[in-house]
Parts: structure tokens; C-alpha cells; sequence
């Protein structure tokens, strides 16, 4: 070794460099990667297991129960941080990486960072075929690992030692990159994580990184301001970006000098309190009448750090074809969506850009918005209530709305839980909402929420994480639930019974079929008919757990779990059929059948096709 180099396997020098790697955040330093999550075989145990060892009290190793979980787990864990720490996930050779595919997607969907760094068949190739290695006959570079290029923001093989000093910063600067923020995919070939090689001494030397701050084209703020002034009914569309961007003050001073009514995405509730008296409500198919009543009228739309997916568009019926977009996104291919006036830069900065038009809303226009709001408001009060029908989402998620605290974490995913979700609940503080909708994600949910209570042990262990979860998300991925209790991260989870996928069974009927395979009591296959005690799973995986029968008895069971130190598990039957939020929908495109037998599924297609005339053509 000479004096400027230190001799390491590739194994060691990724752990030493991740080490040294630092964010400021508030004022506070923290390392950049908060540890992660590990499951081990073959291909990461002798050479990265061995090297993390030597960490483990400055980057903590997470044993997971199943891949997919942990990168779940990853991504729960970058949302709460706001995308500015992220956790790493180490999978073994074959079926242990395969299962991340699934993780790795939703974090692509979600454009959050995850660092993997999963075992690859051996580089020599001399014990081919190994265990668990896929051979393709005519190309034997190609492997599971490839999978990943699909799902991945950065994507490398490692086959050389000397690699990593450009893979490393490449792989971070993606995840910390705001426009092109997303998982980094790194495979290590069992025999290359052994190799060793004399790296230069300051790749490891300590490291304080920066997120970025991306100001707009003057250009582009001119553009907008014009367009911007000239409107009579101008809406505000506050996605997640706000959030991730750091720009909730700015966005929130901008509605209020401008005194333009604000809508939310899914991905950007909690952007405003809920009483705050420009927030009309949330937007689209899980969303709200007031916010879709005022997007009919809008004549100016600013789309401010959303991709605007079709649950918030509408499939793009939620607005008149007349009105104009402004996206305002830090990321060029979203600003430059649906021939938008564009606006590329960060929210922080081109916000306040922006607040130069001098331009105020008509007072009629906002009006009218907020009588909307205090309609919606009503509705949502009389939905909540116990007691107005059988057990129900919307009973339960009132319930606990009305208890927790205003800094406790909501989190929900797929299923009918999104909607609900959204639509009922009240943000009683800034960023305390997780609905896991971009990439709707069953088994989501436990997991994700494990993660999201790691990151916020560290900086509000007194405050709580509440996990809004369905039985067939449950019965898909719940092993995070005994995770929680191993590392004595408190969760309290809401485990909502209708008996299967209802929600799927509900848009079965909608589109004129008869319920099949979706509910138990429907699958032809179940020919005996049992439910799952869920009570006596939690508690077998060591979480207090309890039943209630009725919605009436939620309010003492949450105060128990709130109470409790351990992981908290309460189980409530809800009706498949009366328990939905019925208000608060836009048209949502879906494939039906062109022809069919069925006279109920043809009309239903009929009707379904017939209220297409609104959708948007653009791009």
C-alpha cells in the first residue's frame, strides 16, 4: 500500500465510502445513508456482510423478513426524510434480488431514492452454472440483475474493483438528483466483492452533500406570469413535489398573496392544514367534490411538483378542454407534460419568482371555491360518522383523525384505502400523510410504515405511526409487523376486514359483472370458507393485538394502542359493499369489454364510453 492509497475488497470500500457520506438538514448533520436493510445468502453474506460488521452502530443493519418489504421499508423511510437520506438494501444472488423487483418499481413510480446493492452470478465464470443463476444460451452477461435496468434511475455491474470510485458518486448524485431522483441499482459479483484493490485514501474522506436547488429560465417565469395574470378562475394543483422541494412556506405564501384556492394530489396531501382557508380539498378519482367542482371551471391551472397521474387528472376529465396549464416542476419531462406553459426549476425558488405578476384573484371565483369546501367539509363530517351505516373505512379513519396527534404518521396504500384516505382524512400538520399511490402498491403498507417509523424515531420518537391496512394487503406482506416488534418500532396498524379484494370487486359491479375471485365468499376455487383470525396472527408475531365489533368501540380501542409501547394491531370488520365513500369521484378511464354475451356489461361499456367527451386529447 502506498501512503496516499489503503488496500480494500470492493465489499469494505463500499461501506467505508457510504460511511462518510454527510447531509445537512435543518441545521443538522446527519449521515446521508441511514443504514439499511438486509437479507443474506450466498452472494452478499462472506464478502458485504463481512464488511458491515465493522458499522454497524453508524450504519445499523435491518434484518428483513422478505426483499420486496425491505425495499418497501427503504422507501417509507426516504418519504418521511423527503427524499434526503435514504437507506440501502442488500439481497443475495437469484430469487433474494428478484423479490426487490416489485420495490424497486414503486420507488422508480415514486421518484424516491434506494440504494441496492444485491449479489451477481461469479465475474470468472469458473463455477458456471452456480446456484440460482438463469443461463441465456446465446448471451452469458444477461441475468436477473437486468431486470433492474427497467426500475432503476442508475444501474451498474461492478467487474472491476476501480469501478465503484465512479459508480458510488454516480449512483448518489441520481438519488439526490430533484429531477432525477429515483433507486440506484448496483450488482456485486460474488468474486469481485472479494477482490481487492489500492484505493486512493480520500474517496473515503468525509463528505457533506447538498441537495440541489434548480432556479427557473427567466424566460420561462415571463411565460407563465402572462399567462398567470390573464386568468379569471386560476387553480392551484399542489403535488408532492412541494414538499420534496422544500417548498411548502413558498407555496403557502404565494396562494395567500395571490388568494388562489389550492387542490391536492394524492402524493401532496398535508401540503396545507386542512382548515386553511385556501385548501378546497383533494383532486380527482379519490378526491373531493369541491376540489373537482372548481377544476370543471378553471381557466388557469398551476401545476406545481406533480406528474399529474390519472388519479388526479381524471384520465384528463377532471378539467374543461379550454383550460391552460402552467407546470411548474423541477423535472423537464414533467413540466413539459399536456403542451403546459412550462416552467423547469425547483418550487422553492421559482414560486417566489413567479409572485412578481402582482396578480390577485378575482374574490367571486374564490367564494365560490370555499362555499364548495364547506359543502365538502359536511360531507365529510356525516361520512365519518358512527353509526350513518355498517362499518366502514370512513368511521375508522374519522375515529383516529380525531385522536391522534397532529404529528403522528398516516400511512395507507392500494386497495380501497387511497381513496378513503384522501378523501376523509383532515391534515392536521404539514407532511404527516403517506398514501403509497404511485406505483399502488399492496403490502405496502406494514412495511412502509416500519421504515417511515425508523426515520421518525430519529428526530419524533414520542409521535406515532398509523397504518391504515385492508385484509388482502395484510394476508399479502404483514412479516413487517414481527420486524417492528424486533426493533421496537412502535406501530399502531388499523386492520380493516371486508372479507378480500373489495375494492376490485366494487369496479367489477361498476362495470356491469357479476362479483368473481375477488371477495372469498365470491372465489369458485374457496370451497371451504374460513376467515383468518388476524387477531391471533398479530399477536403471534408479538404485537398486542384486539377485535372490535363495532365502529362504536374504536375510539377506547386507539386510545389502548396509543397507550401501548409495542406495536399495536386493531382488527374491525367493514362492509364490502355500503362502506365507500360514494362523493368525490371524477371519470376514470378503464378497459371494458367491446363486445360480450352479458347485456349488463354491454350497457355498462356504453355508459362508461359515452362519458369519455370530456378527456383532454394533448399530450
Amino acid at each position: 500500500m502506498a501512503d496516499n492509497t489503503v488496500t480494500l475488497t470492493v465489499a469494505q470500500a463500499i461501506v467505508r465510502f457510504l460511511d462518510n457520506q454527510f447531509i445537512e438538514i435543518d441545521g443538522v448533520e446527519f449521515r446521508l445513508c441511514g443504514g439499511g436493510f438486509g437479507i443474506f445468502g450466498h452472494g452478499n453474506v462472506t464478502c458485504l456482510g463481512e464488511a458491515l460488521q465493522d458499522v454497524k452502530e453508524t450504519l445499523p443493519l435491518y434484518r428483513g423478513q422478505n426483499e420486496q418489504g425491505m425495499g418497501f421499508a427503504a422507501a417509507g423511510y426516504a418519504k418521511a426524510w423527503l427524499r434526503k437520506r435514504f437507506m440501502f438494501c442488500t439481497a443475495s444472488a437469484g430469487p433474494g434480488t428478484a423479490n426487490l423487483l416489485t420495490s424497486a418499481a414503486l420507488a422508480h413510480a415514486n421518484r424516491l431514492p434506494v440504494l441496492m446493492l444485491c449479489g451477481d452470478t461469479f465475474l470468472t465464470r469458473l463455477p458456471d452454472p452456480v446456484l440460482q443463476q438463469l443461463e441465456h444460451f446465446g448471451n452469458p452477461t444477461f441475468g436477473v440483475n437486468d431486470a433492474f435496468k427497467s426500475v432503476s434511475r442508475f444501474w451498474d455491474r461492478i467487474t472491476h474493483p476501480a469501478q465503484i470510485i465512479q459508480s458510488l458518486p454516480a449512483a448518489i448524485n441520481t438519488m439526490l438528483d430533484p429531477a432525477d431522483c429515483g433507486p440506484a441499482f448496483i450488482g456485486l459479483p460474488q468474486d469481485v466483492q472479494g477482490w481487492t484493490y489500492d484505493y486512493p485514501v480520500e474517496f473515503f474522506d468525509k463528505r457533506l452533500h447538498r441537495v440541489r436547488s434548480q432556479a427557473a429560465d427567466p424566460a420561462e417565469i415571463m411565460d407563465a406570469i402572462k399567462l398567470l395574470t390573464k386568468a379569471q378562475r386560476p387553480m392551484i394543483i399542489a403535488g408532492g413535489g412541494v414538499q420534496y422541494g422544500d417548498a411548502v412556506a413558498e407555496l403557502t405564501a404565494f396562494a395567500e398573496a395571490m388568494q388562489i384556492p389550492v387542490v391536492e394530489t394524492i402524493a401532496g396531501r398535508a401540503n396545507l392544514h386542512h382548515d386553511h382557508p385556501l385548501n378546497i380539498g383533494p383532486l380527482g378519482v379519490t378526491g373531493s367534490n369541491s376540489a373537482n367542482k372548481i377544476a370543471e371551471d378553471a381557466d388557469v391551472i398551476l401545476a406545481v411538483g406533480t406528474r399529474l397521474q390519472d388519479f388526479t387528472t381524471g384520465s384528463w376529465t377532471a378539467f374543461s378542454k379550454d383550460a391552460e396549464f402552467i407546470n411548474l416542476n423541477v423535472g423537464r419531462h414533467d413540466a413539459t407534460k399536456h403542451m403546459a406553459t412550462s416552467v423547469v426549476g425547483d418550487c422553492k425558488q421559482s414560486l417566489p419568482a413567479l409572485r412578481a405578476a402582482g396578480y390577485t384573484c378575482p374574490p367571486e371565483w374564490l367564494v365560490k371555491a370555499q362555499g364548495e369546501r364547506i359543502k365538502w367539509n359536511d360531507y365529510v363530517a356525516e361520512n365519518t360518522r358512527i353509526g350513518n351505516r355498517p362499518n366502514s373505512y370512513a368511521q375508522a379513519i374519522g375515529v383516529v383523525n380525531n385522536l391522534c396527534h397532529k404529528r403522528d404518521r398516516v400511512v395507507a396504500a392500494a386497495g380501497g384505502l387511497p381513496a378513503e384516505v384522501t378523501a376523509n382524512w383532515k391534515s392536521l400538520d404539514i407532511g404527516t400523510v403517506d398514501v403509497e399511490f404511485g406505483f399502488s402498491c399492496m403490502g405496502y403498507e406494514i412495511a412502509g410504515a416500519w421504515g417511515a417509523r425508523i426515520a421518525q424515531h430519529q428526530r419524533e420518537p414520542d409521535r406515532d405511526t398509523i397504518v391504515f391496512c385492508g385484509d388482502g394487503s395484510y394476508l399479502l406482506m404483514n412479516s413487517d409487523l414481527y420486524s417492528s416488534v424486533l426493533t421496537e418500532k412502535k406501530l399502531i396498524v388499523m386492520l380493516l376486514d371486508n372479507g378480500g379484494f373489495a375494492v376490485i370487486n366494487k369496479l367489477q359491479n361498476n362495470v356491469g359483472q357479476d362479483s368473481f375471485n375477488n371477495l372469498i365468499a365470491d372465489t369458485p376455487t374457496a370451497t371451504h370458507q374460513i376467515g383468518v383470525d388476524f387477531e391471533a396472527h398479530a399477536r403471534s408475531m408479538g404485537a398486542i393485538a384486539e377485535t372490535v365489533e363495532h365502529a362504536s368501540e374504536l375510539r377506547e380501542a386507539f386510545k389502548r394502542a396509543q397507550a401501548s409501547d409495542q406495536t399495536y394491531v386493531i382488527v374491525m370488520k367493514v362492509d364490502p359493499y355500503e362502506g365507500w365513500t360514494t362523493e368525490g369521484h371524477t371519470w376514470w378511464e378503464v378497459g371494458t369489454p367491446h363486445i360480450t354475451d352479458k347485456p349488463a356489461v354491454e350497457k355498462a361499456h356504453k355508459d362508461w364510453e359515452a362519458t369519455r367527451d370530456r378527456q383532454r386529447k394533448g399530450i
